[in-house]
């Protein structure tokens, strides 16, 4: 059973085979649950003219954001700007494009390119701008748009648990966006808090199999807030 053995040692092992032009899918919500020393790695290799869909971009100086500094970045698929002053000016200068989706229609177009599933119709954001040059069918006297899934070269997640299979259990708020990520990338890398033996994961409890994963990395995080508001 060695052949099915994932843990890799190193980010540069991690992301081998990243390269300019790449899609990459990246699990987390805000900084919530981000991988984040696979972001660091990506950025390291001052890889290009990349597609990223995530949630959203992280903040100036953290997450996802980092790959804003260099222009590392070409696209960004999200739900939402967010925090990020750097995306924000980005996105107004034309330096980057952006495709705003929906966040329960982001989610469902990661979830269908990881199950095979081409395309779906949705009734969210029909009447808006999100359904322009879109087909749109009826259905029980309702109008719904067609939404084409999303799959990526890469597929980077942030797990609690893994065993060496690539099996992986995620934790409270990091289940948003995960899980669908990790399904929809031809190749997936998890890096985890901990890595435990093939047997010590209660097989009802895994939440991705590790016929989805390809890499596994245990990381040290930082795990920054990303507004910290507090009471008196």
């Amino acid at each position: 059973m060695a052949g099915f053995d994932k843990v890799v040692s190193s980010y540069e092992a991690a992301m081998e085979g990243l390269k300019d032009g790449d899609t990459i899918i990246a699990g987390g919500f805000g900084l919530c649950g981000i991988p984040e020393g696979l972001i660091n790695e990506i950025k390291r290799k001052q890889t290009k003219k990349l597609t990223v869909v995530s949630n959203n971009c992280g903040v100036d100086d953290f997450g996802l954001g980092l790959l804003l500094h260099d222009k590392q970045i070409k696209k960004i698929i999200a739900s939402y700007v967010g925090e990020n002053a750097l995306f924000e000016q980005q996105l107004l200068s034309g330096e980057i494009d952006v495709e705003l989706t929906p966040q329960g229609t982001l989610a469902e177009k990661m979830r269908a390119g990881g199950a095979g599933i081409p395309a779906f119709y949705t009734a969210t954001g029909y009447g808006t701008p999100v359904a322009e040059g879109k087909d749109v069918k009826e259905f029980n006297g309702r109008p719904y748009i067609l939404e084409e899934s999303i799959t990526g070269e890469f597929a980077i997640v942030k797990a609690w648990k893994a065993d060496r299979y690539g099996n992986l259990v995620f934790r409270h708020t990091a289940m948003n966006f995960n899980p669908m990520a990790a399904t929809a990338g031809k190749i997936t890398v998890a890096e985890v808090e901990e890595i435990v033996e093939p047997g010590e994961l209660e097989p009802s409890q895994i939440h991705t199999p590790g016929i989805f994963v390809n890499r596994v990395i245990k990381g040290n995080f930082e795990k920054r807030i990303e507004r910290v508001t507090t009471c008196d």
